[in-house]
């Protein structure tokens, strides 16, 4: 099937299509190759895989306590750039395959970079931003309410991410060579629609007046070129949610987003090495091999030989053998830099990848346009993606952002010239003074709330529906889930009236049992790189606030005289850490999903075009920003209910890694056919292969050597993992490949690498393999 062939190697079926892009492609890439200009910063990237643990841990996202981690569709990434003056300033910039930032990952961060480079790299000039995947494990994040149903805090997936993030930004700093770096922009328009439509049109007639459409369509997007190897990297800005893949899918993924990067990344490491076209063409992976393999012309002999391969029983393993084999990076230049292409969020609050809209999943009818309910029930309300399923969708919604990168990439001609500078603060959100303008002169002061969420956020979106009674657009409230809401926490009416007209459902932010439910001290923070401006916010802005929002800045900054018009101000949203939403006071107004959700008030949004608009003039006054009040550490305070892993079990006679299912003897598979194999195996939270891989797919090059092909991370290759009961330590890995239209003809296997648990506690890697099979 279509929908998952993908991974440039996974998803092009039509030959004549792909030799047409692939020419098209190569003499994009030859023109950019002759971009060069005199450097004038150090440029260093990194990248490092932050996948986490793959079973039993539910996903930070949807909110759904059903949605279970059990395997990979692809692995999770930190990606990072540092830009730096020679004799200057520095700022570092991590893009996360996770759904977003979390303030103890980078508060520990921050700490490990301090006792590593002292103050070269703090809070003030580091940003960690997600792209709001809702398919990766959770319980990172330290408030309660955002780590409820991961049953509290998962420590292995905590840990992944802050070792990942410093590795990359490790590698990164190893990295700095003097290089440019170029902008571009351009419009993307069929990658995301606005799922609360209803809530934009509150907004004034005449602001909505100024702009095409109701979401943002612009991609920002900076080429990185070292002055010696040439491009290097790019990272680009575009709202779009990370909600391709469902609110049932268990497979650890980046979404639309993670895949456009590994569509990015992977044509590149092969395009961007001299490789030939023709052999591109032809379907030889150049991250494999670039030696077509030698084997038999008769279909006859080819399966003969196959069938000497059958499967052995699984063996024990190193560690390494996991990594070891990994199919990217294999024929990368030791001493050269990989090539990071990071698709980063911005202001994606109100806008849906499910391009398609909202329809009622009983009657085929477009959903209720207010309430987004069906029959009066939410939960009957789904996006539709462009594709069939959830795998096709991501798919499509990656590869139409890849497309559009790989196009400003290309393309990108300006240069970054100017300062790197940043400033960076904490701020109160629960107490914060906001003077705002009265109609007819004049102003007013008003204050934000502690955070509280609205019957509505209960309701979840067209994305992803909640359950029960609730449903969007509730400025009302029920009794009876009032009556529930009371039993944790009765909200005063101070904060009532202050949150009016949200219906108050949970007030987390006055909750503190056993600690703190909610974030109040936020930080906000600009980084500056010539004419580029990033405006880091710690959570989801939907369009038109965001568009307010670097308005805004803009005006501060233009009206200095330092910039002139065609400064590039970007919001990085999801970034340091997370407080949901932030809508315009009209959305607010509307109480959909997003307003519900918007923490601390109606005047949520004035109180950070406030702080900003502060912030940009010390910047550009060049006056230092007092540091605010610190977050709190809650690390040592953290609960976690999740079961460890007590042990692996086996049937008697039977070996980790064996195959319970093997493919036929003798067979024979055609590219588009999916080829599925079972083996014995163990919990995958006793190695995470962090920077190896669960499965491998082996061509057969010559009589008697193994070339790697596909792993975990390829868009075609599905790991899955499952007990036959929930308490049962026995366990199988199914190993689904999706053959790719470009896959080589000639004879191949597939492995699985994982790692058992004995009662006593030790861990014992284990590698199988299965029968060998000939692809046609």
């Amino acid at each position: 099937m279509m929908g998952s062939l993908a991974s440039l190697d996974c998803y092009f079926q039509s030959p004549w299509a792909t030799i047409g892009l692939w020419l098209s492609l190569v003499l994009m890439l030859h023109q950019s190759m002759g971009v060069f200009s005199d450097s004038n910063y150090l440029i260093g990237l990194g990248s490092y895989d932050i996948t986490g643990p793959a079973a039993d841990v539910n996903m930070m996202g949807y909110a759904n306590t059903e949605q279970i981690v059990s395997g990979i569709h692809f692995r999770l990434r930190a990606r990072t750039f540092i830009v730096a003056q020679p004799q200057g300033k520095r700022v570092v910039f991590v893009n996360l395959d996770a759904c977003m930032a979390s303030q103890l990952v980078t508060l520990k961060v921050i700490e490990r970079l301090t006792a590593r480079y002292g103050d070269l790299y703090t809070e003030k000039n580091v940003a960690i931003s997600g792209i709001h995947t809702h398919a990766g494990p959770g319980g990172y994040l330290q408030y309660v309410v955002y780590i409820v149903t991961s049953l509290g805090f998962v420590r292995q997936s905590f840990d992944a991410l802050v070792d990942g993030i410093e590795k990359s930004i490790i590698q990164a700093h190893e990295n700095l060579r003097p290089g440019s770096i170029f902008v571009n922009q351009g419009e993307l328009l069929d990658a995301g629609v606005n799922r609360s439509p209803s809530a934009y049109l509150n907004n004034p007639a005449a602001e909505r007046s100024k702009y095409k459409y109701d979401v943002d369509k612009e991609m920002t997007l900076l080429k990185f070129v070292d002055d010696q190897w040439g491009p290097v990297g790019s990272f680009n800005w575009f709202a779009t949610h990370g909600t391709s893949m469902s609110r049932t899918n268990s497979l650890i993924s980046g979404d639309n987003k993670g895949a456009a990067a590994r569509f990015m990344e992977d044509w590149f490491d092969r395009n961007g090495t001299g490789s030939s076209y023709l052999k591109e063409s032809e379907g030889i992976p150049r991250r494999v091999s670039n030696i077509i393999p030698n084997l038999p012309n008769n279909h006859h002999e080819l399966l003969e030989l196959a069938a000497s391969f059958q499967s052995s029983p699984g063996r024990p393993a190193t560690r390494t053998l996991s990594v070891a084999r990994r199919v990217r990076g294999a024929l990368r230049q030791a001493d050269k830099p990989g090539f990071v292409a990071a698709f980063c969020q911005s202001n994606c609050g109100d806008v849906s990848p499910n391009v398609h809209g909202a329809f009622c999943i009983d009657t085929g009818l477009p959903c209720d346009f207010n309430h987004s309910t069906c029959g009066g029930k939410n939960e009957l309300c789904y996006g539709r993606g462009p594709g069939s399923d959830e795998f096709e969708s991501t798919r499509i919604i990656g590869e139409r952002q890849f497309r559009k990168a790989l196009h400003l990439f290309n393309k990108a001609s300006e240069q970054l010239q100017g300062k790197v500078d940043y400033r960076h603060t904490h701020l109160d959100f629960s107490q914060l003074n906001v003077t705002l303008a009265k109609q007819g002169g004049g102003s007013e002061v008003v204050k934000t709330c502690p955070a509280a969420m609205g019957f509505a956020f209960a309701a979840g979106t067209t994305d992803g529906p909640g359950a029960f009674d609730f449903k969007q657009g509730d400025d009302a409230g029920n009794p009876f889930w009032r009556l529930v809401r009371n039993l944790l926490k009765i909200p005063d009416k101070k904060q009532v009236d202050c949150q009016h007209p949200k219906p108050i459902l949970l007030d987390t932010g006055e909750m503190t049992k056993p600690y703190e439910w909610a974030p109040s001290i936020l930080p906000i923070q600009i980084l500056r790189i010539g004419q580029l401006v990033i405006l880091s916010v710690p959570g989801e802005f939907t369009t038109m606030a965001g568009r307010r929002l670097r308005d805004a800045v803009k005006e501060v900054l233009v009206s200095s005289g330092e910039f002139n018009s065609n400064i590039h101000v970007v919001i990085a949203g999801l970034t340091n850490t997370y407080s949901q939403y932030v809508t315009t006071f009209e959305e607010y107004e509307v109480q959909r999903y997003e307003g519900a959700s918007t923490l601390f008030g109606p005047h949520t949004l004035s109180a950070y075009i406030q702080e900003f608009k502060r912030l940009a003039s010390a910047f550009i006054k060049g006056q230092p920003v007092e540091a605010g009040p610190q977050p709190p550490d809650l690390l040592d305070k953290q609960i976690s209910f999740l079961t460890p892993v007590v042990l692996d079990s086996k049937p008697s006679g039977v070996n980790f890694g064996d195959c319970s299912s093997d493919v036929p003897l003798n067979s024979t598979f055609k590219r588009g056919d999916t080829v599925t194999v079972v083996f014995w195996s163990a919990c995958p939270r006793n190695d995470l292969m962090t920077e190896g891989t669960f499965a491998l797919v082996e061509i057969l090059q010559g009589k008697d050597t193994w070339i790697p092909t596909y792993d975990d991370d390829d868009f075609c290759l599905r790991f899955k993992w499952s007990r036959p009961s929930r308490f049962s330590a026995r366990s199988h890995a199914t190993i689904e490949w999706q053959i790719p239209g470009s896959a080589t003809p000639g004879i191949y296997r597939i492995r699985h690498f994982g790692a058992s648990k004995a009662f006593m506690g030790s861990i014992r890697h284990f590698t199988g393999t299965s029968s060998a099979f000939v692809v046609a």
